[in-house]
């Protein structure tokens, strides 16, 4: 078990993308959107992953993370997880010392582009890239397991 502690940010232009070293697609959906818990499968360019996280409390939370076969992770999300499935592309941006997770939505959340930063402790002090916007941390709407069900994108987007 790990403890989480990401902030998030929607984006404002698309400099990230020259910025980026590496993009990877990533398709995921949910087998429970509970509150206070959430059970995740993910396909990740080529691999497999079943993730049950935790209520958050502020911007932290518990997360298990396991490796699974990547076609058994394509059936769930084909047959089991509550549709829509999310479709994104994840791009990595390295930032005064840091290390960025830009996604980029596509399907039904097209247009939709967030940045988020995995952060050691509470405490933990950054500076924010060229490309990122009003934060949006504490706001459920951008969870990724709300954004699962929605059919639009939130509506304060940038």
């Amino acid at each position: 078990m790990t403890t989480e502690i990401e902030h998030k940010y929607l984006v404002i232009d698309q400099s990230y993308e020259t910025m980026a070293t590496e993009c990877h697609r990533i398709m995921q959906g949910y087998l429970s959107t509970e509150c206070d818990r959430t059970v995740r499968v993910r396909t990740y360019d080529n691999r497999g992953f079943v993730t049950i996280k935790s209520r958050n409390k502020g911007a932290s939370r518990m997360e298990f993370e396991y490796e699974i076969p990547y076609d058994d992770a394509a059936l769930m999300l084909k047959e089991l997880c509550l549709q829509p499935i999310i479709d994104k592309y994840r791009y990595i941006v390295h930032f005064d010392g840091e290390k960025w997770e830009v996604d980029r939505f596509e399907g039904h959340l097209h247009g939709l582009v967030m940045a988020e930063i995995e952060i050691p402790d509470e405490e933990h002090t950054y500076s924010l890239p060229p490309f990122v916007g009003k934060n949006v941390t504490g706001d459920a709407r951008y969870y990724n397991s709300c954004l699962s069900t929605a059919t639009t994108v939130p509506c304060d987007e940038q």
